[in-house]
């Protein structure tokens, strides 16, 4: 099947992946851009589980300063070399985890982040709201599983959609960066600070360690 060069472009500006890996995607999806999307993407996953076991101790520490000083951000991104942790692209993909977390400042890193006696009172809330709505007990599991994503989808970085793009999540974001610059790449920790933040319970900062 013939793929012009104005759609594998159009797919390489919206994916970030290289020319050929896009018209191949393209190709094996039938023209269809979003198929294409969806197997460039599970090309990445795979890239980045294969590199997942690499130390990453090299990388930088970003910050970002919003609304005149009245919100900043500390991010840590490891890689695994000191080449990588100077490349644009590297250091775009820290300056946008910056400006997530100064937008929707997540509680968590990660869904494995998040406390078990947390998740159980979300449990708890969700069925006495799946109770109190008249749902049967059968669905009570599948309904409390269902918002218990919705919560790691507002909470947690790492699940969160993409401000930028909501079409990807952070994960994803990071899986297709992996894939195109060939690195173990972890987003390590982030500290968020907001002016009068905390005040009433003398702390003054969210932070999240990975």
């Amino acid at each position: 099947m013939h793929i012009d060069a104005k759609t594998v472009k159009a797919l390489r500006e919206k994916t970030g992946a290289g020319m050929m890996d896009c018209k191949k995607a393209l190709q094996e999806a039938g023209g269809d851009e979003e198929k294409a999307v969806d197997i460039l993407r599970e090309k990445g996953l795979s890239a980045a589980a294969r590199r997942s076991g690499r130390a990453a101790n090299q990388g930088i520490v970003d910050s970002y300063i919003h609304l005149g000083g009245k919100i900043g951000v500390l991010v840590e991104v490891n890689c695994e070399t000191d080449f990588v942790a100077r490349n644009d692209e590297f250091k775009e993909f820290v300056r946008n985890i910056c400006l997530q977390v100064a937008a929707t400042n997540p509680a968590y890193l990660k869904k494995e982040d998040v406390p078990e006696n947390i998740l159980e009172k979300e449990r708890q809330i969700i069925k006495t709201q799946a109770l109190n709505e008249g749902k049967p007990e059968k669905v009570i599991e599948k309904i409390i599983e269902g918002r218990l994503d919705k919560f790691y989808r507002e909470n947690c970085l790492m699940e969160q959609a993409f401000v930028k793009d909501e079409d990807i999540t952070i994960t994803e974001l990071l899986t297709g960066l992996i894939a195109r610059i060939g690195e173990n790449i972890v987003v390590r920790r982030f500290s968020r600070f907001e002016v009068g933040e905390g005040l009433d319970s003398d702390t003054g900062s969210s932070c999240c360690c990975g």
